[in-house]
C-alpha cells in the first residue's frame, strides 16, 4: 500500500472519531426535552386507556341517559286452548235443540225442578226406559215408558238426559213441564239417538221461559 494510501485513510479514521461539538448545556437541554415527550406520551397512553375502558362499559351497559334504549321486558306468551265444537247445542231459552243442521222443539225442566246447563258428554243411550211420572210431567207415583233415552254427564258429576216425549208429542216447543230431563218429539228424538254416539258433546244454555203450567192429573 503506498504511503499516500495510507496517510489518506488514517486522516479519515481520524475525522469519523471527532465528537460533535456540542456543549454541555445544550447536552442538558436536550435530554429534558426527551424526558417532557416521554412523560406526555405515557399520559397521552393513559388517557386513551381510560377512555376506551369508560367507552366499552357504557356500550355494555347500553348507554345512559336520554340516549339509553332499554330493551323491552319480555312477556310469556299465553296459549289458548280453545273448547272442540259441541256436537249439541240446547238453548233452554227458545226451546230449541240444533243437531247436524237441524232444529228440533224441546221440554226442559220446571222452575223448580230446572235443566242443568252448561258442556255435558253423552255417557250411554238405550233405545227405552222406564221412569217416574214426574219426568214427564206427570204424578210421582206412576210409570212411563220413554224411547230413545240419550244420557248426559258434565265434569262436575251433573247429569240429565234427551228422550222421547211420547206421552205427549205437542208439548217440546211449547211448554217445559220435566224434572230436568230435554224432552224431544218422538220422531226427533229417534233421529238424533241414531247420530248421537258415546262420547258426543253437548253444549245447555239458557233458562226455560217462565210460563205457567199445571201439573196434570193421571
Amino acid at each position: 500500500m503506498s504511503d499516500d494510501l495510507t496517510t489518506g485513510l488514517r486522516e479519515l479514521a481520524e475525522s469519523a472519531e471527532q465528537l460533535p461539538q456540542i456543549s454541555g448545556a445544550d447536552i442538558r437541554h436536550l435530554a429534558q426535552r426527551r424526558r417532557r415527550r416521554r412523560s406526555t406520551s405515557a399520559a397521552l397512553g393513559g388517557t386513551a386507556a381510560v377512555a376506551a375502558v369508560a367507552l366499552a362499559l357504557v356500550l355494555g351497559l347500553g348507554g345512559s341517559g336520554t340516549g339509553r334504549q332499554d330493551m323491552p321486558a319480555t312477556r310469556p306468551t299465553r296459549t289458548l286452548t280453545r273448547q272442540p265444537a259441541p256436537d249439541i247445542e240446547v238453548d233452554l231459552s227458545s226451546r230449541l235443540l240444533v243437531a247436524g243442521g237441524r232444529s228440533m222443539p224441546v221440554s226442559s225442566g220446571l222452575a223448580r225442578t230446572p235443566t242443568p246447563t252448561g258442556r255435558m258428554t253423552v255417557i250411554s243411550r238405550v233405545p227405552v226406559t222406564v221412569v217416574s211420572g214426574a219426568v214427564v210431567g206427570r204424578p210421582h207415583d206412576f210409570r212411563y215408558k220413554v224411547p230413545w233415552v240419550i244420557r248426559l254427564r258434565a265434569d262436575d258429576g251433573t247429569t240429565t238426559a234427551v228422550f222421547g216425549m211420547a206421552t205427549d208429542d205437542t208439548v217440546p216447543g211449547v211448554f217445559d213441564l220435566t224434572s230436568g230431563w230435554i224432552g224431544l218429539r218422538t220422531a226427533d228424538a229417534k233421529w238424533l239417538y241414531d247420530r248421537l254416539p258415546t262420547g258426543s258433546v253437548v253444549d245447555i244454555k239458557g233458562h226455560a221461559p217462565a210460563v205457567p203450567w199445571p201439573t196434570p192429573s193421571a
